[in-house]
């Protein structure tokens, strides 16, 4: 079949909402259409080139970010902290492993969240899925529940402004390496982390003070004072993402540029769906998410369906199978990637896998559980000779209390102090920076 930006027409797409007014939803998605992109190709193209380092085991993947952006908590210091955990966890993976990492941010459009049934019931009352401040409001009301295509464009423009902020942070100074101390965040200050990221930035310290010596300083080596900052979110709404759907004037390509890469959920990823037959078509570097009901046989589909080339970068797999979970499937999918030559970029997602619900009521993830699928991810691509090529998580940089259990002992009882996520519960800027090395001693293993 012929691809086209609105192929995916013609396939089902699930996880879809309902809006009463499909003539409203055209307009908005025409608003869109009209407007300028969110990213550009070359960004796109730049980001797939360093994946396929990636995938060829010379660099390592960070992406994390928001579970789910929302409309009211988008401030400039939430952009800020959660931009500054993500230099902080790239520079400890940095030291660890040895290699460049890439930094993908679930941020300028992770708004949309898939849900396991279109309707959720109250005290007797049934009301549509609350799926992200893109297609609803999360109050539990009949008005605020009905889709609004109104929110795409307000999704729009938000990402548009997060956008512009990170590419501030990002080559503006912030991310100077220089800097270091200034990264920190004043709620971890007592942790063992704290003490240790503050220790590896002593040891910087005197690396740049020595580059800067024999002349190579932030003023002069773009590296030391800038650095690459990329976005991604699930592609769930493909009206939305053709919308934003460009041919490159340059190579003739079509890219989706609301974000810099895309992903597939494990509840949209039907070969013969929508969203497979939108993102194939595009030349952006997209992950599919694989949770234990991927089969071989439907990996191998996939494979060739979204990467026919078989091109270094294109495809991530993002495996999440929970801690009790990985040693039964992930080595079945690596056999099948081996055995069929694959190129693909091998990241772990924790999270997902390992939602529980506490004794309190709250939906929590315990710190050990994230941390023990991580482990046992490298162990097993240790074991077969491949390269766990990164990490893909849920976290902020605000003192949020989401997941129990790490170095800073939160337990079920500490869960309702600052319980604040739209949807999954987020490892908070101190869970993410012990995750980060945690993950840095699985690196100088595997370097060594």
């Amino acid at each position: 079949m012929t691809w086209t930006p609105d192929s995916w027409r013609s396939k089902p797409a699930l996880q879809q909402p309902t809006y009463p007014d499909p003539h409203a939803l055209e307009t908005a998605e025409k608003e869109i259409a009209n407007s300028p992109p969110l990213v550009f190709a070359g960004e796109a193209r730049r980001l797939r080139k360093q994946l396929g380092q990636v995938a060829n085991g010379e660099a390592f993947l960070l992406q994390g970010g928001d579970c789910a952006e929302s409309f009211a908590e988008f401030h400039v210091d939430t952009i800020r902290d959660t931009f500054k955990v993500m230099l902080q966890m790239s520079v400890v993976l940095t030291y660890g492993a040895g290699l460049p990492v890439v930094k993908v941010g679930r941020m300028a459009g992770q708004f949309a969240k898939p849900r396991s049934s279109d309707f959720e019931v109250q005290g007797g009352i049934s009301l549509p899925s609350y799926r992200g401040d893109i297609v609803n409001g999360i109050t539990f009301d009949k008005e605020t529940r009905v889709p609004d295509p109104q929110r795409l464009i307000k999704a729009y423009n938000q990402s548009a402004l997060t956008l512009n902020l990170l590419r501030a942070f990002a080559q503006g100074g912030m991310a100077n390496l220089e800097q270091v101390h200034k990264w920190n965040l004043e709620f971890i200050a007592d942790t063992d982390e704290y003490s240790r990221y503050e220790e590896l930035a002593q040891q910087l310290d005197e690396t740049v003070a020595f580059m800067r010596a024999i002349g190579l300083t932030p003023e002069t080596t773009r590296q030391l004072r800038e650095t690459d900052f990329y976005t991604s979110h699930e592609a769930l709404l493909p009206g939305y993402e053709q919308a934003l759907v460009r041919n490159d004037s340059l190579t003739g390509d079509w890219y989706a540029c609301s974000a810099h890469m895309l992903w597939i959920g494990d509840r949209t990823r039907q070969i013969d769906g929508a969203h497979v037959e939108l993102l194939r078509g595009v030349e952006n570097p997209i992950g599919l998410k694989c949770g234990p009901s991927m089969t071989r046989d439907d990996l191998l589909e996939l494979m060739s369906i979204l990467n026919p080339e078989n091109e270094p970068g294109r495809l991530t797999l993002i495996t999440r199978h929970g801690a009790d979970h990985v040693q039964d499937f992930l080595p079945g999918l690596i056999e099948t990637v081996e055995a069929a030559g694959a190129s693909v970029v091998w990241s772990c997602d924790p999270m997902h896998g390992n939602t529980i619900v506490s004794s309190t009521g709250y939906k929590t993830r315990p710190y050990e559980s994230v941390a023990s699928e991580v482990q046992q991810f490298f162990d097993i691509h240790r074991s077969y000779g491949t390269h766990p090529g990164g990490v893909h998580f849920e976290m902020t940089g605000k003192n949020v209390t989401e997941c129990t259990g790490g170095a800073m002992k939160l337990g079920d009882e500490n869960l309702a102090d600052r319980y604040h996520t739209h949807c999954d519960p987020r490892l908070n800027a101190g869970q993410a920076l012990e995750l980060a090395f945690d993950i840095a001693d699985q690196l100088k293993v595997a370097r060594v």
